[in-house]
């Protein structure tokens, strides 16, 4: 039912933290605002959860030189991921924070629709889809050694 359920490799527990409220079946629908991404990471047993698991990586290591963070740009997850850098760079100071944003291709750019609301719902949905990559950009960036924005388009799914 999820894309994990392909996945034929096993995680290690610690690796993998569930936000139950935007699962399939959550209660809030979907993580689609950079604000609603931050806020995730406001809550306190969230981010000491968090914590948690990274510090037991940090303990595994010989020598930690950094982080790669890979982070969808497009989606609330943009907001999370601006929360973790900036939790890295907090913490981590003089390692490296290597930052991957990520944006898919929209296969609708360009092509005329009909009018109403299916153009009404798709012009909000790239309005945040907007939004949410500068947010993410500016945020990532001012956080991370290096920022490197990756698509398939070349304009970040950006008019």
């Amino acid at each position: 039912q999820v894309w994990s359920d392909y996945l034929n490799m096993h995680l290690h527990p610690k690796s993998i933290y569930v936000i139950r409220q935007y699962m399939h079946d959550g209660y809030c629908g979907c993580l689609e605002a950079f604000g609603q991404g931050e806020s995730l990471l406001q809550d306190p047993g969230c981010i000491e959860e968090l914590e948690d698991r990274l510090h037991f990586y940090v303990e595994e290591c010989d020598y930690l030189q950094g982080f790669q963070v890979l982070c969808d740009l497009h989606n609330g997850f943009s907001g999370v991921g601006a929360k973790v850098t900036e939790l890295l760079y907090d913490e981590y100071s003089g390692k490296g924070i290597l930052t991957w944003g990520l944006t898919p291709v929209t296969s609708n750019m360009g092509v005329s629709k009909q009018w109403g609301e299916k153009q009404q719902k798709d012009s909000q949905k790239n309005f945040y889809r907007l939004m949410n990559t500068a947010l993410g950009i500016v945020h990532l960036s001012s956080h991370s050694s290096l920022f490197c924005p990756l698509s398939l388009s070349g304009s970040l799914g950006i008019k």
